[in-house]
């Protein structure tokens, strides 16, 4: 799910809402394409928008706010997944994100069993900024939303 919303002040254009880089031992700290949309893997029996709801919650803490959902389509990452993603035009305060937690052996081949935040932090920005934070596989979704905002057609499969 990628939240944008107006800018003020008849400055035109969006500002879109990004999850920060991965909060694992060794996913924070870096800005430049580290950050990605909430998403996650979802099998069968489930399809992808009750996945997108259901991760936004996970990563983020939050429900997701009300609204229309724009198809944005799939793009595929360089790890192979396919990426589906919604957007939502949405206020959402920062500070009310209450990130998720997962749990992995760190360091590797200890043993023990650490917790840790899904994301580092979470944070509005310009299009222009979140396509250069954005992992290079899911840019393509901020430019369509851009196009959705300006009322052109831009192709989910581009």
């Amino acid at each position: 799910m990628l939240l944008g919303r107006s800018r003020g002040g008849g400055g035109g254009g969006v500002v879109v809402g990004l999850r920060g880089p991965w909060g694992g031992p060794s996913g924070g700290g870096r800005e430049a394409a580290a950050w990605s949309v909430p998403k996650g893997e979802y099998g069968p029996e489930e399809d992808a928008a009750a996945a997108a709801r259901r991760e936004f919650v996970e990563e983020l803490g939050v429900p997701v706010p009300p609204g229309e959902w724009i198809a944005l389509g799939e793009s595929r990452q360089r790890s192979g997944k396919t990426v589906t993603v919604w957007a939502l035009e949405a206020e959402l305060d920062v500070a009310s994100v209450v990130p998720g937690t997962f749990t992995m052996e760190w360091p590797r081949g200890s043993g023990v069993q650490q917790e840790f935040p899904e994301m580092d932090r979470f944070a509005w920005c310009t299009p222009e900024l979140a396509a250069e934070r954005l992992i290079v596989g899911q840019r393509v979704f901020v430019d369509r939303l851009r196009a959705q905002v300006r009322g052109t057609a831009v192709s989910p499969d581009a």
